[in-house]
């Protein structure tokens, strides 16, 4: 790979490490927030459970999957000097699936009832489920800003512009502690779901069309579902819609199995979870972030070497969670006490989320590999094959949350998250060395 090539990638993981480190940090000053107002309370189990039906219309229309998904369609125009070509099917994604999108939020609103209903099939009490209805009302119409923002940040990663998308997670975890410390006094747990509608708005659309048109976005609302463009995506996001990844399929576990559980597990979980996904973010996700534009470019270069290269050396980096998810084990109560223990979380709370961190350190490094090794899969436009590995994976994987949930309660749906994880990428890299002939797969 040459110099300049690595130089860029560099200066692009920098700019994602600064932005997903300080975007998880404030996320931590967010979960703060939250534990210092509700504690390991029912309320904060309902507002956890709020996220579910919003998190599964942002996969079905796969919003997380777009930098994926477009940039290779959208990178391949600029390599051929056809960018207005490339702006004609941004503009055609965003005008169809955005449509499909509205038209789905409008059911999700009036149904939300009978889907809080299903997802906390274990929790039948009528307080807890009237306040998870409101705050998912709430806070639905987000995704519409989480997947139009997506496409703009998506335009604006294929022109190696990454300084503007950097801000988008910082301004949506400030949106939602500002919600919570202004508005909490007058409406408890609400005003952080307000929150969150809010700093979609502003990060994720308001800022990110703003750049998306200082890289040159033209966009007219155009409706074309015979263009071959339309048809490549969709077929690239079919499967990733239909298919359940591993982030995907942990949030919703982790709430379903949950609602089984004593009122102030799922937030036991959500404590735990997030304060380990400081590390995965860290190594992990700003690393996948930047080296996947340039993967989608060395495979529409053709050269599988070098791209390999890229994968391998990013494995390599990723090796530094091991050390400290092991000093985070050792460290687990303190780290729990400094970063929460204060206002209605107390002692107690600390005790329980402590000792559910210590299982989900178990799979850091293989969910901090995990924001890599797909992306050489989606490099190569093939999400058929991940989405049909995830799914199996995480079917499979049901055995260990009921075995866990049975004998351990909310530290045994941790272990799941995390034995399902180790498993499912150890076999997928496997599986991707033998199919590009990664050679160089055991240096890693």
């Amino acid at each position: 790979m040459s110099p300049s090539l690595y130089k860029k990638v560099g200066i692009a993981s920098i700019i994602m490490m600064g932005s997903i480190f300080f975007s998880r940090l404030f996320g931590f000053v967010r979960l703060m927030v939250i534990a210092y107002v509700g504690g390991r309370g029912a309320d904060v189990d309902a507002y956890q459970v709020a996220f579910v039906i919003p998190e599964i219309l942002n996969h079905i229309v796969a919003s997380g999957f777009l930098s994926i998904t477009f940039i290779p369609i959208f990178s391949r125009y600029l390599v051929e000097n056809q960018e207005e070509q490339g702006w004609k099917v941004f503009s055609i994604v965003l005008t169809g699936f955005g449509t499909l999108l509205l038209l789905f939020i409008v059911i999700s609103e009036a149904f939300a009832p009978e889907l809080v209903a299903i997802i906390a099939r274990g929790r039948p009490d009528l307080n807890f489920r009237e306040q998870a209805i409101t705050m998912t009302r709430i806070i639905i119409p987000a995704q519409f800003f989480f997947f139009s923002g997506g496409l703009f940040m998506a335009v604006q990663f294929a022109k190696e512009k990454f300084l503007i998308p950097a801000f988008a997670p910082l301004i949506y975890n400030l949106g939602i502690i500002g919600g919570g410390i202004l508005l909490s006094p007058w409406i408890g747990m609400q005003g952080f779901s307000w929150g969150v509608l809010t700093g979609a708005l502003v990060g994720n659309f308001a800022l990110q069309w703003w750049g998306a048109k200082k890289v040159g976005m033209k966009f007219s609302l155009t409706f074309n579902f015979k263009h071959p463009d339309l048809k490549t995506y969709t077929k690239l996001t079919l499967p990733l819609i239909f298919g359940l990844t591993m982030f995907f399929s942990m949030e919703i576990f982790m709430k379903f199995f949950g609602s089984y559980l004593p009122p102030g597990s799922i937030a036991d979980l959500e404590y735990s979870f997030r304060t380990m996904l400081l590390l995965v973010a860290f190594f992990g996700q700003a690393a996948g972030v930047a080296s996947y534009p340039f993967m989608a470019r060395l495979v529409a270069e053709k050269k599988m070497q070098e791209m390999n290269q890229l994968l391998n050396n990013t494995l390599k980096y990723l090796s530094l969670v091991i050390p400290f998810s092991v000093l985070m084990m050792v460290l687990r109560n303190e780290l729990i006490l400094i970063l929460l223990q204060r206002g209605n979380f107390d002692a107690e709370a600390t005790g329980h989320a402590a000792g559910v961190l210590t299982y989900f350190l178990i799979g850091a490094f293989a969910i901090a590999a995990n924001t890599i090794i797909p992306r050489a899969y989606y490099a190569m436009q093939d999400t058929l094959f991940p989405a049909i590995y995830g799914t199996i994976a995480v079917i499979l994987s049901v055995p260990f949350y009921l075995l866990g949930l049975k004998m351990m309660g909310a530290r045994g749906v941790a272990l799941a998250v995390s034995l399902s994880a180790i498993l499912q990428v150890f076999f997928l890299y496997a599986l991707w060395n033998k199919r590009s002939q990664n050679k160089r797969s055991k240096e890693v």
